[in-house]
């Protein structure tokens, strides 16, 4: 078949110097036979022009088609050598369509990382689809991924940090599955965080972090200006070590988390000082646990009146009243105005340390110790760890249709690429008319 016999399949498969020779349909899989246009040739040792020495089949296998495998038999040219003292004898013809030894096109492996990037999709399955083993493929993208983790522009501008962990393996005893995520809180053009992560690291310890700030170097660490964290000691002993120049900005959801779960201990204790067991269901705190949990401008007037009446049966002394209080002016602080809102810091950190009510008393003392950490919310427009709780929630995603890791630099590389900053977080707007 001529070159221009096979001009129609040749536009299909996308490369001008390469001719489809032959196409067969199989039940299962389409078989393309290619040859790339002849081209002078130097010895790649010496220089020398080489002659051609026949050709060699080559087995790829390429995007699928129809929903069937494609395999693409590339017929490549062997070439020999003519300088005798040349220690190379033959040697064999080199093009963009596949690497040396490789057993994917070079497209299929940039479809491969395009789908790994921008969809939920598991490496099993794009192998399925491409017709090859699971090894296959994660040993064709994984080079790629590592080779754009170690762009030296990839870490630059990052103004802002957030940290927090998660649980990457179910398995052994418990916290050997901890990993800390570092993620990139910058705001772009739009005035939004890029909520784009920049490293795992195995462990949840301030150790942890603090060695991976070491390892970015003091041209990194020197532009960061706000990091955010949830209140664990850990991060903020890394930030006080590492980052001396960023304001340390304690996660508003899990300020406001602290209080709930103080209202939630309350209730358990009153119930069991009440009734003697845990909540049932017709007892009258157990009947409001979750009411109990939501803010005070969101509850109807259905749920007020129910509230009140059950709180006046079961907590006769008013603990769980006096701390459902407490949780909505802690909430209050992060709906009021900068001015407000730290009035309300002051107030609290003044009456929660010595509020009879053990578990208040308890909070008090805790938010007191991050005192600076909460104001400088107020400093940073609303600084929050937010971003890196959505990255999280990509990486969980990512983690449940894969339906689990084994090996923990696999897992980096899979959830560096998910949620790396190459996935499109926003639609962009169209417009059918202009």
């Amino acid at each position: 078949m001529s070159p221009a016999i096979c001009a129609p399949a040749c536009a299909l498969f996308d490369l001008p110097d390469v001719h489809v020779r032959a196409v067969e349909r199989g039940p299962r899989s389409f078989t393309v036979v290619v040859e790339a246009s002849p081209t002078l040739v130097g010895c790649p040792s010496c220089g020398v022009l080489a002659t051609g020495h026949g050709r060699r089949e080559v087995v790829l296998h390429d995007l699928p088609c129809a929903g069937v495998t494609v395999r693409v038999v590339w017929r490549k040219r062997i070439f020999r050598c003519r300088e005798d003292a040349c220690e190379v004898v033959t040697f064999s013809e080199v093009h963009e369509l596949a690497a040396p030894r490789a057993k994917l096109t070079t497209r299929a492996i940039a479809w491969a990382v395009t789908q790994l990037r921008s969809h939920d999709i598991a490496v099993s399955a794009l192998a399925d689809m491409l017709g090859v083993a699971w090894n296959t493929v994660w040993h064709a993208v994984a080079p790629v991924i590592e080779g754009q983790l170690a762009a030296e522009d990839r870490l630059a501008g990052v103004d802002a940090l957030g940290v927090d962990e998660h649980v990457w393996r179910h398995v052994g005893p418990p916290g050997t599955g901890l990993v800390t995520g570092i993620v990139d809180h910058s705001r772009g053009e739009d005035g939004r965080p890029r909520a784009r992560l920049l490293d795992l690291v195995k462990g949840r310890t301030g150790a942890a972090y603090g060695d991976w700030l070491t390892e970015q170097g003091p041209a990194f660490t020197s532009g960061i200006r706000t990091a955010t964290l949830d209140p664990f000691h850990g991060y903020a002993n890394a930030i006080r070590d590492e980052l001396p120049e960023a304001i340390t900005v304690l996660d508003a959801f899990h300020v406001v988390k602290l209080g709930g779960q103080v209202v939630d201990e309350v209730r358990r204790r009153v119930q069991q000082d009440t009734l003697g067991h845990r909540g049932r269901a017709g007892d009258p705190l157990y009947g409001i646990r979750r009411t109990l949990q939501i803010g005070a401008e969101h509850l109807t007037a259905k749920q007020i009146t129910r509230l009140n009446t059950k709180l006046e049966a079961g907590d006769p002394h008013h603990a769980v009243t006096l701390a459902w209080h407490c949780y909505q002016k802690l909430r209050a602080i992060y709906h009021a105005r900068p001015e407000t809102g730290r009035r309300l810091v002051a107030e609290i950190l003044a009456a929660f340390p010595s509020c009879p009510i053990p578990e208040i008393a308890r909070l008090g003392r805790t938010l007191r110790r991050w005192k600076a950490a909460i104001l400088a919310y107020f400093d940073t427009a609303g600084a929050s760890n937010g971003p890196t709780e959505a990255v999280n929630g990509v990486i969980e995603t990512m983690r449940r249709v894969a339906r689990g890791f084994r090996n923990f630099g696999n897992y980096r590389l899979r959830a560096l690429l998910a949620a790396g900053g190459h996935r499109p977080w926003r639609k962009t707007p169209t417009h059918a008319h202009l």
